[in-house]
């Protein structure tokens, strides 16, 4: 039988976890988390009242799926909370053995899984008029070659599955383009092919929606700083609203009706340049990595989708505040300074440390040194490697 204030929060190390951790701690919620590693950021969190090693959801799916159902057999778990991409997709695709023994924060299968694939989320929005760039869906490399003497330059090659923009390759020519092609494909599968939008400004749309796909929760934040600067996740981010963000929600609503969407999802988009239109880049079906920024302006995303899964709806919290700042300075804002131009002014803006930051904190500092423990555990992945050296 299920007791009433526990929950499972996965990926641990993510900072996107630890502001779930903070959230639903604060909350006086009874929250275990589970991470690869002991030396996981948000198990330090003083809100964090049990820590648990899973195996590898990568390396070891079938093992992974057995030691979680181990966990939660004895029926104290009220609600998972999966948060990357790592344990998403095997615990979606045991969603019915799961399910026996707790509730799961996640739509049904079917549509998760279309949310998840870039692909055909970029075919709903088509079809329902959605403005997105010109997207092309190629099948074999005879499709990505014709497609390379057609399109214009540059062009975006993206895998339909992934995250954090890995695989997304900026192409210059045909020749570029069908080498990117061959490449996204042989290590991510399908990929999409599309027109550059030129950077006129980025903004995201997050949400929690009902069963119904109504809105319960809805904040707007613009970009200030990314790494890589070229294009990646944002380090200093604002809340916002006026005409652009009223105008970006409706259109994010809009598509996530239309994808009969469930619980949270953030919808991204690009001012483009040319026109000052905006344009669909992606919908991420899973906490963002900004989630702090959300719970800052006034809305606690995670405790309200708890409290959708365990009560079925919820009175919409659609206001929040605008102007909130919220930094990520481990390592995203000290990788952007020493890649970003050296000017003054810049020097100036990094050294603003009054902005609350998704990680650092003097009334939680537990989980600055678990990132510090993680740092020294992951310097000798390559995966990391390959994120600290992109520009």
């Amino acid at each position: 039988m299920l007791s009433r204030g526990a929950v499972f929060v996965t990926d641990a190390q993510m900072r996107s976890s630890l502001a779930v951790i903070r959230s639903l701690g604060k909350q006086g919620l009874d929250v275990t988390a589970g991470e690869e590693t002991r030396c996981a950021t948000g198990v330090f969190s003083r809100y964090c009242r049990r820590g648990l090693v899973y195996p590898s959801p990568k390396k070891a799916e079938e093992r992974f799926i057995g030691y979680l159902l181990d966990t939660l057999r004895s029926g104290e778990i009220d609600v998972l909370f999966p948060v990357a991409d790592a344990c998403l997709k095997p615990i979606v695709d045991h969603e019915e053995e799961i399910s026996r023994y707790t509730r799961i924060a996640l739509p049904p299968r079917d549509i998760f899984t279309a949310g998840y694939d870039k692909g055909t989320t970029l075919r709903i929005a088509m079809e329902n008029g959605i403005p997105c760039p010109r997207t092309f869906f190629p099948e074999s490399p005879d499709d990505a070659a014709g497609i390379a003497e057609k399109i214009d330059y540059p062009a975006v090659v993206k895998p339909r599955v992934s995250s954090g923009r890995r695989g997304v390759r900026v192409c210059r020519d045909s020749q570029d383009l069908v080498q990117a092609y061959a490449s996204s494909a042989s290590e991510f599968g399908p990929v999409v092919i599309q027109e550059f939008i030129p950077y006129g400004g980025e903004l995201g749309v997050y949400t929690l929606l009902n069963a119904q796909s109504e809105p319960r929760a809805v904040t707007v934040q613009r970009r200030i700083r990314s790494y890589p600067i070229s294009g990646g996740a944002s380090t200093l981010r604002e809340t916002i609203k006026d005409e652009r963000s009223r105008e970006a929600v409706g259109i994010a609503l809009r598509l996530l009706k239309a994808m009969r969407w469930s619980g949270v999802a953030m919808v991204e988009f690009r001012v483009d340049a040319r026109d000052g239109s905006l344009k669909l880049m992606e919908v991420n079906p899973r906490f963002w990595g900004s989630l702090n920024l959300s719970i800052l302006s006034g809305v606690d995303f995670p405790y309200l989708l708890y409290r959708m899964v365990m009560d079925g709806d919820i009175e919409p919290v659609l206001d929040y505040q605008e102007g909130v700042l919220c930094r990520w300075l481990l390592p995203g804002d000290i990788l952007w300074y020493l890649s970003a131009p050296k000017t003054w002014e810049n020097l100036k803006e990094f050294l603003r440390f009054d902005t609350p930051d998704d990680i650092l904190s003097l009334h939680d500092p537990g989980p600055t040194l678990g990132f510090a423990l993680a740092t020294a555990r992951y310097a000798l992945d390559p995966d990391m490697w390959r994120f600290v050296l992109r520009r």
